[in-house]
C-alpha cells in the first residue's frame, strides 16, 4: 500500500512538471513582452547639460508672458518610463495640442554630474523649485503657474496601463491643471 501511494505520488508529479505551469509561462511571456518595450529605443528628451534652475525660471518667464502654466517633467534619460511618457504625449495626436495650447512643457533631469567628483548629484537647487518631487518616483510632473508657484505633483504611476500610460487619465491630467480650469 506505501509502494502504491508513493508511486503515485512521483507519477503525479511528474505529470504536473512534464505539462508544465500556465502561470509561470504567462508570466514568463508577460516578462519577455516587458523586456521588448523597455529595449524600444525612445528618443533622449533630458538634456545632460541644461542648468535645471535655469530651465525652471525661463519655462516660468515664459509661461508667464504666455498666460500659460509649466509643467516640469522631473526624471532623466536613464529612465525608460520618462522616455515613454515623452514619447507617448509628443506622438497622441489629442494630447499633444492640450499641451501645447496651455504649457511651457520642459524635461529636468533630476541629476547632474558634479564636474569636480564626476559623480551624479541630485540637482537641489531645481527640485527644491519643484517641491522636491522625487519621493514621487520617476517621471513626476510639477506643475507650475506663472509666477512658480507649485500648483500639483503628478505622480505619474496614476496615469499608467500596463506597458504605457492610460490615454483617459493623462487627457484628465491635463486638463484639470491648464489653467482655464485653474484661473477664474
Amino acid at each position: 500500500m506505501k509502494l502504491y501511494t508513493l508511486t503515485s505520488i512521483v507519477a503525479i508529479a511528474a505529470l504536473v512538471i512534464s505539462c508544465g505551469n500556465p502561470k509561470s509561462d504567462s508570466t514568463s511571456q508577460e516578462t519577455q513582452a516587458s523586456q521588448e518595450v523597455q529595449k524600444k529605443d525612445f528618443p533622449k528628451v533630458y538634456d545632460d547639460s541644461a542648468d535645471p534652475a535655469a530651465q525652471i525660471d525661463e519655462a516660468i518667464a515664459k509661461a508667464k508672458a504666455e498666460g500659460k502654466f509649466v509643467i516640469a517633467q522631473v526624471g532623466g534619460n536613464w529612465c525608460p518610463w520618462c522616455l515613454r511618457f515623452a514619447d507617448y504625449i509628443s506622438n497622441d495626436p489629442e494630447i499633444k495640442p492640450i499641451i501645447e495650447e496651455n504649457f511651457v512643457y520642459i524635461h529636468i533631469n533630476v541629476r547632474k554630474k558634479n564636474a569636480e567628483t564626476g559623480k551624479n548629484e541630485t540637482c537641489t537647487e531645481a527640485m527644491a523649485k519643484l517641491g522636491n518631487p522625487m519621493r514621487f518616483g520617476y517621471p513626476v510632473m510639477v506643475v507650475l503657474d506663472g509666477n512658480g508657484t507649485v500648483l500639483h505633483t503628478q505622480d505619474s504611476s496614476y496615469l499608467e496601463s500596463g506597458e504605457s500610460y492610460d490615454k483617459d487619465k493623462v487627457v484628465r491630467f491635463f486638463n484639470n491643471w491648464k489653467p482655464s480650469a485653474i484661473v477664474q
